[in-house]
């Protein structure tokens, strides 16, 4: 059966949307395809591997993940992710959360730039850094179907995304030497990312 697109992008509650209306106001259509699929991902993956995640909380993180590196909320010398996870936790505030859910938005955001995360601890947490790790770098591409990953793309086009996203992370590099993004530049693995995803909808395995 072909993928529902549509249904799979449509928010979760009222206040997942609000989220969507934050980062479409703050990012650039690049960075707000791939928040977008960032999350499709993480929804298919999450029932091949036995998680239930919280739906909202996982779509508000996936949205708000990347602000850090929008110029609004770009921090000087603090890691984006960790801006980002207080821009987080502020929209859940603001929204009504409690203390402990708008600080598990935080955790999450902040989270998807580890090396993994243990889903035994962070269901959602453990999503999103599997799901943006595919979008960014291309690891895993072999736990999603090939003719989903292609029809998702069809529908939230990269639009120069790694070129976009690599300067970004090299810019947070320079400022930044010890923060997870710097690592991320030291790897390449971007550019990477590049490389698999372009095989993979050029029609190759993406490997």
């Amino acid at each position: 059966m072909p993928l529902d697109v549509d249904a799979l992008l449509t928010p979760p509650t009222n206040t997942a949307a609000r989220a969507l209306d934050v980062v479409r106001t703050w990012s650039s259509p690049a960075l707000v395809h791939h928040c977008l699929r960032s999350w499709v991902w993480a929804t298919l993956l999450a029932p091949t591997i036995d998680l239930e995640p919280d739906a909202e909380l996982l779509f508000v993180a996936t949205m708000l993940h990347d602000l850090g590196v929008a110029p609004h909320f770009d921090a000087v010398t603090v890691p984006f992710e960790v801006a980002g996870g207080a821009v987080g936790s502020v929209f859940a505030t603001g929204a009504g959360w409690p203390v402990a859910r708008a600080t598990r938005v935080a955790e999450v955001i902040e989270r998807h730039m580890w090396l993994s995360v243990d889903p035994t601890r962070d269901v959602e947490g453990h999503l999103l850094e599997v799901a943006t790790s595919l979008d960014v770098s291309g690891v895993g591409m072999e736990r999603w179907d090939e003719d989903d990953l292609r029809a998702v793309t069809a529908a939230l086009p990269r639009q120069g995304f790694f070129d976009a996203f690599d300067g970004l992370v090299t810019d947070q590099a320079g400022r930044k030497p010890d923060s997870a993004a710097a690592r991320l530049h030291r790897s390449g693995n971007v550019r990477l990312g590049g490389e698999r995803w372009a095989g993979l909808l050029a029609g190759g395995t993406g490997n």
